[in-house]
């Protein structure tokens, strides 16, 4: 059984599957997911847009649905008896689903892949996952301690957005397709995967977009949308008085990484892609007011994007709550687009953050395919 609620999560759960149908050879999958753990054979009884949930307002008034989809989940699992479950991310909804599981099926070896960030904020979390899970599959070499410490076995599996492969990336194929002159500059804007991103984090990035465009006419805008926003992202391009390419798809979304001479980027595994493909970015982030003031009392890293933590400095500037408006964000993108060798610093020092985070290890969803193998029942 494998459980993700969100589009990175998708993302991992179709990786894993992968993996395991090339290790276990004939192997059924049960659970939830998204379009990319659909095709690798994973029907999700409903659809995952409705737990894409960020703040604490979100989460509360949610509650109810997560609360009923997570219930549905158990029932499949009862259905279905899987050999083992493995719970992607999604801290609040996973958590609900392990409990369930385990006081529905007390034999059923549950496994979560991706840890809550303890190290980042909110530690106790170690302790309630120990309580809940039998294994923690974690993609930060850092994570193993905050856990073990509280009795849960960890094993590093590494982060599978390290391994993402741009080999086949092609940014002037972009160019080509969507009719734009070779030397023209392109801002990349990623506004987030989560409909309450699109809400507080777009505005801002739109109106950096307008200041930027107003001085550089030539300059082309592209916006790869997440399949869960896709439709509230065209609806607000199509409301912007300048053309706006809105792309879907994994090819045009790598193709336009490689394509961007710039890119602004919502807090995200995204960050990581950018940096993969060599594009210098800048992060734009907001929560509800409710929740920003919670979390300045929790969080305990200065930094919220992997490449700054892993650097220990901001390789790729953040713009936080009210530093993300539309002038200062423009700023920043402004000196990338007018300075190449300014870019240029940027892109190597974002390759030296990606080597401390483990660039070039062994491909994680193999390794995450040999831990659950291993956890299987009938291989003990």
């Amino acid at each position: 059984m494998l459980v993700a609620a969100e589009a990175s999560g998708d993302v991992l759960g179709a990786g894993l599957a992968r993996a395991l149908k090339a290790r276990l050879g004939e192997v059924r999958f049960v659970g939830v997911g998204g379009e990319k753990m659909a095709a690798e054979g994973v029907e999700s009884p409903f659809d995952i847009r409705d737990l894409s949930i960020l703040g604490l307002l979100e989460g509360l008034l949610a509650y109810p649905r997560v609360v009923k989809r997570a219930d549905e989940t158990c029932a499949l699992a009862m259905r279905d008896k899987p050999d083992i479950a493995v719970l992607i991310d999604s801290w609040g909804f996973t958590l609900r689903v392990a409990q369930r599981l385990k006081k529905a099926m007390p034999g059923l070896p549950v496994v979560k892949y991706v840890g809550p960030q303890v190290w980042a904020s909110r530690p106790g979390r170690a302790r309630t996952l120990a309580a809940t899970v039998d294994h923690l599959m974690s993609i930060h070499a850092f994570d193993a301690p905050y856990f073990e410490a509280e009795g849960l076995k960890t094993s590093f599996v590494g982060n599978p957005t390290l391994a993402r492969d741009f080999a086949g990336a092609d940014g002037e194929r972009l160019r080509r397709n969507l009719g734009m002159a070779p030397d023209a500059q392109v801002l990349l804007m990623l506004p987030g995967s989560r409909p309450s991103e699109i809400k507080r984090v777009m505005p801002p990035f739109e109106e950096a977009a307008r200041l930027l465009k107003a001085q550089r006419p030539g300059l082309e805008v592209v916006i790869p949308a997440a399949t869960t926003v896709a439709e509230a992202v065209r609806a607000r391009a199509a409301a912007l008085p300048f053309p706006v390419h809105v792309l879907e798809g994994d090819e045009a979304r790598y193709d336009a990484m490689k394509a961007a001479t710039v890119a602004l980027a919502c807090s995200g595994t995204v960050t990581t892609e950018l940096a993969l493909a060599g594009c210098p970015m800048v992060v734009g982030y907001r929560l509800g007011h409710i929740t920003y003031a919670i979390a300045l009392r929790l969080i305990r890293t200065p930094y919220i994007t992997l490449l700054n933590i892993a650097a220990g400095e901001p390789v790729a500037p953040e713009f936080i709550q009210g530093r993300c408006n539309g002038p200062e964000l423009a700023k920043a993108l402004a000196l990338r687009l007018d300075d190449p060798t300014f870019r240029a610093g940027q892109i190597a020092a974002q390759n030296a953050a990606l080597a401390r985070m483990g660039r070039g290890g062994p491909d994680p969803s193999e390794r995450a395919a040999e831990v659950v193998a291993g956890l299987l029942p009938h291989r003990a």
